[in-house]
């Protein structure tokens, strides 16, 4: 890849890629595989469209990467059920600069990130989608329906879902 646009692009998606894939799919080699495969398909295929539009087809791509693996999960769950478990069981949610707080506040943030996440994986997939688009990478509605491939008012719905079973769960660590 020569364009050096594209290259920054795909840095400045790149970890935030790899933690929503982790949240998805709980398993780090799949989720890096996702994430690889996803950069790969828009370059080869997108790399020569405006810059304004890659974030929306990468989400899209990454999403549909996301729901490939579910699926063949689904196959190997019902072929071979003991491979079904987590690699180590955390996405990888980060703390900003967690050595600059006080210990118990690092104690609670840390309990609190954890709850999100088991949180995050307890979502249908749908809602996790939604959730993790218009809420970690910022995309408006319009994109967060053009990646998912699906209607506005779907998104609304599921982030709506999403927000409130997230608010029932961690109503004590996220007033």
């Amino acid at each position: 890849m020569s364009d050096p646009q594209m290259a920054r692009f795909l840095a400045s998606v790149e970890h935030r890629a790899f933690r929503m894939a982790m949240v998805a799919v709980r398993h780090r080699d799949d989720a890096l595989d996702i994430v690889q495969d996803a950069m790969l398909q828009l370059v080869q295929g997108y790399g020569s469209r405006d810059a304004s539009e890659w974030p929306p087809l990468f989400h899209r791509i990454l999403q549909n990467r996301i729901m490939d693996c579910h699926r063949g999960k689904r196959w190997s769950r019902l072929l071979m059920p003991w491979r079904d478990e987590p690699e180590d069981g955390h996405p990888g949610f980060d703390i900003a600069d967690p050595q600059q707080l006080p210990q118990a506040e690092r104690l609670q943030q840390s309990r609190a990130m954890a709850r999100l996440q088991t949180a995050l994986q307890e979502l249908p997939l749908r809602q996790q989608q939604a959730y993790l688009l218009r809420h970690w990478e910022g995309l408006d509605v319009k994109q967060t329906a053009d990646a998912m491939r699906c209607s506005e008012g779907s998104v609304k719905t599921h982030l709506s879902r999403a927000l409130a079973a997230l608010k029932t769960q961690l109503a004590e660590d996220w007033p």
